[in-house]
């Protein structure tokens, strides 16, 4: 039986079992949306108020439902308006399928209204990308790009479709297992391999274990713990590694990075081995490459092969998924001990406390940002998904919430996009409906992409938003204090009535001003059952630390 490209392309999401999709629709994506219409009851549609919006929306999905996230978008700037969304799920390994429409194949490369390039803008930052021209090419392009998506290191796919492929007739047949040949074979590690790094860790003094969002991905959680407690090994996590295991675990010593723990970024520098797993030692967890880790000896372990040796020069790689390497690597690992190594980074984190205590004494009666982390992770014994957005809130809440569940800290690493927070938790909110799901947002980021309250008002979505506001960019203002002379150049910011903006959509909201009310605030803003947004007003001049300069190493973080 023949249907329409509209439908081939609506039946082959029902074939992914597709269940929710984030878009907008347009003249050039319209057949789609038709089609859609009668599969309402299967496919959830959510009208997002920005294509930008339906991208990191798709992205919060993704990131907590293990499942690809969808998105849908029309041609022209309906399309470039996903390319950030994209370029974020790239760099931070996210699998997306985002579907945009495309004027008539006898019009591409004419100029025709609302025609961009769509493959050519997103060639650089997507795993793969087509354009579909036919209806007969529908069935086996969605399956190989949800297969691409997600098989190896996730990330985001584009398909392009033509205004004519969505009304020509087809005989739809949807492809059944498929796969690629260069995707059978992602582990590339030996015995020999694993007996290479099993020595260098049984061997080693002072060895430092590096979790990032790989860890998540493949969900290595117990696999790490297994070997940390095996060998005796000091855990530390990348911003995007957080959550992968609780902070209460007896041998997690912080997060590494420019903002990162002041113990592990000094003693990194002390390692006689670093284990990085699921992590791509990127340039905000090593500083200045030159300095980084001289003494130490590098176990890699990455699905990627493409990470390995790209930044840091490895002893031994293992390429893999996580939880396969790590589960293999077990048996050939000793039991070990490291006290007198511990007591270095206990030492160290006392410092760093008597540092903060010592710098906050300014700020005693006044709300800053690690106070209301603090106090939100005690009224929810850390249990509550957190989405930040970038700057200075994303790194205070990294630092100060006691993350203790699985996959509960999600914000934009590599490409550190402000305005994610709100959409982004849109999606997480849909795919863990009965989790407390909290934006938490600057002013600055906030109003990149603030016109998503109408998405969370039409859904009846109950996210909460924590505005911390503090009338600056916050992080570009602390670089303008502690680097060009506090030459405050246009990052003071006026901002409208919150309150009054999320009344118009429907939001409940609450201004806090005083310390003293700081508390029953969050209490309230937690306990609500419908959306919310807390405004807390905080410090202007309040900056983040530790902090590694860039072009230093990470051993020469600032604690003041």
């Amino acid at each position: 039986m023949k249907i329409t490209g509209a439908k081939a392309v609506i039946q082959s999401l029902l074939n992914e079992k597709v269940e929710v999709i984030f878009g907008y629709p347009g003249g050039a994506n319209m057949p789609i949306y038709d089609a859609l219409y009668d599969v309402r009851d299967k496919i959830r549609h959510i009208l997002v108020r920005h294509e930008q919006g339906a991208a990191h929306a798709a992205e919060g999905y993704a990131r907590v439902s293990g499942k690809v996230g969808v998105c849908f978008a029309t041609s022209g700037p309906g399309a470039t308006n996903l390319v950030t969304g994209i370029a974020d799920a790239m760099m931070d390994s996210v699998p997306l399928v985002c579907i945009t429409g495309q004027v008539a194949a006898s019009l591409v490369g004419t100029d025709a209204f609302q025609e961009t390039d769509v493959i050519g803008i997103t060639t650089p930052i997507t795993k793969w990308n087509y354009q579909i021209t036919s209806a007969q090419e529908i069935a086996e392009v969605f399956a190989k790009a949800f297969y691409i998506a997600k098989t190896g290191r996730p990330g985001p796919v584009v398909i392009d479709i033509a205004k004519n492929a969505q009304f020509e007739e087809v005989d739809f047949s949807y492809p059944k297992n498929f796969s690629l040949e260069k995707y059978k074979n992602l582990d590339k590690f030996t015995v020999d391999d694993l007996k290479k790094a099993a020595k260098l860790i049984n061997s080693s003094n002072k060895p430092l274990l590096i979790v990032g969002h790989g860890v998540i991905i493949s969900q290595a959680q117990d696999e790490v713990l297994a070997l940390a407690k095996k060998a005796h090994l000091p855990i530390a996590a990348t911003l995007h590694g957080l959550s992968a295991i609780s902070v209460s675990f007896p041998l997690y010593v912080g997060m590494t990075g420019m903002h990162g723990d002041y113990a592990v970024n000094k003693l990194t520098n002390q390692a006689d081995l670093i284990i990085g797993c699921g992590m791509r030692f990127d340039d905000r967890v090593t500083g200045v490459l030159s300095k980084y880790a001289p003494k130490a000896k590098i176990i890699h372990i990455d699905i990627d092969e493409a990470e390995i040796d790209k930044n840091v020069k490895t002893t031994v790689s293992l390429v893999g998924d996580a939880k396969k390497v790590l589960s293999s690597l077990l048996p050939y690992v000793k039991k070990n001990s490291h006290q007198e190594w511990f007591k270095l980074f206990f030492q160290l984190k006392k410092e760093e406390k008597r540092y903060h205590q010592k710098r906050e004494e300014k700020f005693k009666n006044k709300i800053t940002m690690d106070k209301v982390f603090s106090v939100l992770s005690k009224i929810t014994d850390g249990k509550a998904v957190i989405v930040a957005d970038v700057g200075q809130n994303q790194m205070f809440a990294a630092k100060y919430f006691n993350y203790q569940t699985f996959n509960s800290y999600i914000s934009s690493g590599g490409l550190g996009t402000m305005g994610y927070a709100l959409p982004a938790a849109i999606g997480v909110k849909i795919a863990k409906p009965k989790e407390l799901v909290i934006a938490s947002c600057g002013d600055g980021g906030l109003q990149m992409t603030i016109q998503e309250l109408g998405t969370i008002m039409q859904e009846k979505l109950p996210v909460k938003i924590l505005l911390l506001n503090n009338y600056y960019l916050g992080m570009v203002r602390q670089w303008q204090d502690l680097f060009f002379e506090k030459r405050y150049s246009f990052t003071y910011m006026e901002n409208p009535n919150f309150l009054k903006i999320a009344e118009g959509y429907g939001i409940k909201g609450k201004r806090v001003v005083e310390l003293s009310k700081l508390e029953e605030a969050l209490k309230e803003f937690v306990n609500e059952k419908e959306a919310f947004l807390l405004e807390v007003v905080v410090e202007k001049e309040h900056n983040v630390f530790p902090m590694v300069p860039q072009g230093a190493a990470v051993d020469e973080v600032r604690l003041e």
